[in-house]
């Protein structure tokens, strides 16, 4: 290991950092998405099929745990979602990781094209294809349609449209989320996930107490807890010789015309299903079609834990299909979607605020 790694497991403790953290080199698409299928939680191909779904609870006692012993574990979580790109974290036992925020998800598969003309670089760049792995989640207890939730969505963009690619690719990483205070938003149709969401933290009850940790952890240890630069993707495929332009707000909307998924107190899972798969098949025969926006005027108004960001000019430049999803513990303890480190200038990489795992600006 290099004294990098060695200063890693110092920060993060013996037992968070594990081989699969160093020395990264990427990923192949095809392996992560067969982990994903190893164990479903339910009958079918994909788990599809009606029955029980686990509820992992993200709790106030997870998040506060080990202030004062010192032992920290959501700052070394929070710190190990920055400093390691590993796509896969299986731990010692082959079992994973539990979440501390956003345990329950489901695993999605599909594409990133950009068919636009725009003035961003990399992947973001018209004609440029990919392969994508996500998950949704809600970033608390409330998975059920007319509960306040609010869906997020962590992605990883892979350079290439061959789902057998032989060698390793280190894939761009993206996380969006709808306000992180919480939305009634009863159909994932409706969601507008963002890079750059607001936050309103009082919807969320004592809740907030699991946010404010998360909040001041993501501060302090990097810069900004509550938005996530996309700069991955502007230097995804992109010549290095290139300046980077990436743009400062991105989001996800589903396209018009999407069928809406009805049934009351539905859990979102089962609703991504309803997409998906029609009542007794085997494979899935639907789609989830997004719109891909971007733009780089936009203002926030308010203070921390009480902001509205106001994006003007949003510009669709592509779509994101998913046309495969799985519902498995592999999904909920195994992958992992890197946090890109901030940059006080998005568009120039010597100007990380996080550097081999310290904080080195203010």
């Amino acid at each position: 290991m290099t004294q990098w790694d060695f200063d890693l497991v110092k920060l993060h403790g013996p037992q968070e950092m594990t081989a699969e953290d160093f020395g990264y080199h990427g990923s192949r698409y095809a392996d992560v998405r067969r982990a994903m299928y190893e164990n479903p939680y339910r009958a079918g191909p994909s788990g599809q099929e009606p029955g029980p779904l686990p509820l992992f609870k993200s709790t106030i006692r997870n998040a506060w745990r080990g202030l004062l012993s010192g032992e920290n574990k959501f700052r070394q979580a929070s710190a190990r979602s920055m400093d390691s790109q590993a796509d896969l974290r299986w731990g010692p036992d082959r079992k994973g990781w539990r979440r501390i925020i956003a345990p329950n998800g489901i695993c999605v598969f599909g594409t990133w094209e950009i068919t636009e003309n725009n003035i961003y670089t990399g992947y973001f760049q018209k004609g440029s294809k990919g392969l994508t792995v996500g998950r949704f989640s809600s970033d608390g207890n409330e998975t059920r349609r007319g509960q306040r939730r609010s869906f997020s969505l962590g992605m990883k963009v892979y350079p290439t449209t061959d789902p057998e690619h032989p060698s390793p690719l280190v894939p761009a990483s993206v996380i969006v989320q709808e306000d992180l205070g919480g939305m009634r938003t009863d159909y994932i149709n409706d969601a507008e996930l963002v890079n750059t969401p607001s936050v309103h933290s009082y919807r969320r009850g004592i809740y907030f107490l699991v946010m404010l940790r998360a909040g001041t952890i993501f501060q302090r240890l990097d810069k900004v807890g509550d938005a996530r630069q996309v700069f991955q993707v502007a230097e995804l495929g992109k010549d290095p010789a290139v300046p980077t332009h990436a743009p400062e707000h991105l989001m996800f909307k589903m396209a018009q015309g999407q069928r809406r998924v009805e049934g009351r107190g539905l859990d979102f899972r089962d609703e991504i299903y309803g997409h998906l798969f029609n009542p007794g098949d085997a494979a899935p025969t639907g789609s989830m079609v997004f719109d891909i926006c971007v733009s780089s005027t936009g203002r926030m108004s308010g203070v921390r834990g009480l902001s509205t960001v106001k994006v003007d000019d949003w510009q669709r430049i592509g779509t994101l299909r998913f046309a495969e999803a799985v519902c498995s513990y592999n999904g909920d303890h195994v992958i992992q979607f890197h946090h890109p480190r901030w940059r006080d200038d998005r568009n120039d990489p010597s100007t990380y605020i996080r550097v081999n795992g310290i904080r080195v600006r203010r």
